[in-house]
């Protein structure tokens, strides 16, 4: 770690999620100094102008803390791969943004001396700066090894979020969680665009958007309410 607290922050992973953190930590100060090549390149050089494009190794090798942001299937063979070849180093921050791991898929690179951490940002990426926005207001489930969880929920700080903390054993109903709310939100829109569009509604869209919002910031606020005393 640099002695002014600042980092060199590498990017494995430049879908959605990757350039998003990275430009958000190098907002908070943070240097970026690499990101792997991705499924949209064009769009991640918009929100991380003048980052140089590197492979993964090399990117493991400049980094003082790299964020892994890659498919949940790819991840586990991703830090095992990177650990066969030597690429983690001892007092490395690694850091991942699944939602279904929690530090135990970090064990390859935290036997090589890396520090495992688990930061995932509950938000709908776009890969754009529209999500530097949304982190502002999000939230982040936090899970590390409780000599260095400061560090993990300084980092979601740092990345626009108020961290929250998961245990390990509870990352994959976490994980469900998510993926109830996502899912289950995305499929019903759909269906009711589906159907206002076939009654000849041009923009079912834009006419369900007030109705939509109002009733899931209503049910978030009836959510987060205390329970009744009985």
């Amino acid at each position: 770690m640099a002695r002014d607290g600042r980092l060199g922050v590498g990017i494995i992973g430049a879908g959605r999620v990757g350039p998003v953190i990275g430009a958000a930590l190098g907002g908070a100060g943070h240097a970026v100094i690499g990101i792997t090549s991705g499924s949209d390149d064009e769009r991640a050089s918009a929100v991380l102008p003048g980052v140089p494009v590197l492979d993964a190794l090399e990117v493991v090798r400049r980094a003082e803390l790299v964020v892994i942001a890659v498919p949940s299937e790819q991840l586990p063979s991703l830090v095992a791969g990177i650990a066969e070849v030597g690429g983690w180093q001892v007092g490395q921050l690694v850091l991942h943004t699944d939602p279904a791991y929690g530090i135990d898929v970090l064990k390859p690179a935290a036997e090589r001396g890396a520090i495992p951490l688990a930061v995932h940002p509950a938000i709908t990426f776009t890969g754009t700066s529209i999500d530097l926005r949304q982190l502002q207001a999000g939230f982040a489930a936090v899970t590390a090894p409780a000599a260095v969880l400061p560090i993990a929920q300084a980092l979601a700080v740092e990345i626009g979020c108020e961290p929250v903390v998961i245990a390990e054993a509870d990352r994959p109903a976490y994980a469900d969680a998510i993926a109830t709310a996502t899912e289950f939100s995305r499929s019903i829109i759909g269906q009711s665009t589906a159907r206002l569009r076939e009654l000849g509604v041009e923009n079912p869209g834009g006419y369900l958007s007030a109705l939509v919002q109002s009733t899931v910031e209503r049910a978030l606020r009836e959510a987060s309410d205390p329970p009744p005393l009985i």
